[in-house]
């Protein structure tokens, strides 16, 4: 159970919260954009390489819409974008001929992974310093953040911003 905190304590607490996270949402899109950058990509198109690397197989290219919450147009925009620079190829699905998945390239999934594995010692150092309990939390954390993130994504696209 959460620790309870002072009511001004807890004032100056969610103040330094909000200035720290807008630094920290700002250094992760600089940071994504140094990466991107560097590998020659758009950094949604970065984004979505992340994204297929964690699925399963190939996937469509309305599966990379959701992934990405783009429109499906504009994931079959960044999908060419992905294929050009390699990353993907469309495939025919072996199951229904109608449809065509986007498969990645393994070997350049692969010098893509050894970009973030180059850079991952930092952050494993930067987690070392955690206990269980901490990672526990972050983790916690980082999936509530993602929940809440695809649900303001999808009230600032529905032009909700009250």
């Amino acid at each position: 159970m959460p620790q309870k905190s002072s009511a001004p304590r807890r004032s100056v607490l969610l103040a330094e919260l909000a200035v720290t996270s807008r630094r920290y949402m700002a250094s992760y899109a600089l940071f994504n954009q140094a990466v991107a950058d560097h590998l020659r990509l758009h950094p949604t198109d970065l984004q979505c390489l992340n994204l297929l690397g964690l699925e399963a197989g190939p996937v469509t290219t309305g599966r990379v819409a959701e992934l990405t919450g783009l429109t499906t147009g504009s994931a079959t925009r960044l999908v060419d974008r992905l294929e050009r620079a390699g990353y993907v190829t469309r495939e025919r699905d072996t199951a229904d001929r109608r449809r065509v998945l986007v498969a990645t390239v393994p070997e350049r999934m692969a010098e893509f992974g050894a970009v973030w594995e180059r850079l991952n010692s930092g952050w494993a150092a930067l987690f070392d310093a955690y206990g269980d309990d901490e990672v526990a939390f972050l983790i916690a954390h980082m999936r509530r953040t993602v929940e809440l993130s695809a649900v303001q994504i999808e009230r600032l696209r529905d032009g909700d911003t009250a």
